[in-house]
């Protein structure tokens, strides 16, 4: 499709860049496919996803219909091809004890203030989970835009925890409905909305 300058395609958005080893891997075929599967999961949430293969861009084509043929779904982001380990080597992605070739299996979250907020790495022989990464960018947004944090296995619309940065009086103001205090450090709220 063309050069990506990355910070002019993000501009405004939330992104997710997320590595491959190589072209026609088990693995990263069915991860493709699951993530263009959520693609409207993703806009729903205004993030914009790359994929970053260390292959060459002749191979994205086949690919890509191998993906389609066998994950029911066609690639609908764009995959970048890093040949020359450029952005491989800059986000750290090759494994030290890896052959050269052989990226992470590496997942950033990536704020529309351009700074990394999540880096999350697998090893080569686990798929990534990308309803976790759907799930930590929920906690993102919502903790971006208010004085909370998410506890443990929070899902969007659980309750959630009074970030403890607030104090009492600053509390009262925000949460004007209350919350519920097992120990003072622990101020849960429903999770706030709008």
């Amino acid at each position: 499709e063309g050069p990506i300058h990355f910070h002019d395609y993000i501009d405004g958005s939330w992104a997710v860049l997320f590595s491959h080893p190589k072209n026609f891997t088990p693995i990263c075929t069915t991860e493709l496919g699951y993530t263009a599967k959520l693609k409207p999961e993703f806009e729903k949430r205004g993030v914009k996803v790359l994929g970053l293969s260390v292959d060459k861009l002749e191979d994205h084509g086949a690919w890509a219909k191998d993906i389609e043929e066998t994950q029911g779904t066609a690639l609908n982001f764009p995959l970048l091809a890093d040949t020359n380990r450029e952005v491989a080597k800059l986000y750290d992605m090759i494994h030290p004890n890896a052959d050269n070739t052989l990226t992470v299996r590496s997942v950033f979250v990536i704020g529309p203030d351009k700074k990394v907020k999540l880096k999350i790495e697998y090893p080569a022989s686990t798929g990534r989970n990308f309803d976790e990464v759907i799930r930590v960018i929920d906690s993102l947004q919502l903790t971006a835009k208010y004085s909370v944090a998410t506890p443990v296995n929070w899902k969007n619309g659980e309750d959630v925890i009074i970030a403890s940065s607030v104090s009492a009086e600053a509390a009262k103001e925000k949460f004007p409905g209350g919350w519920k205090e097992p120990k003072p450090y622990l101020r849960i709220v429903p999770q706030p909305r709008g």
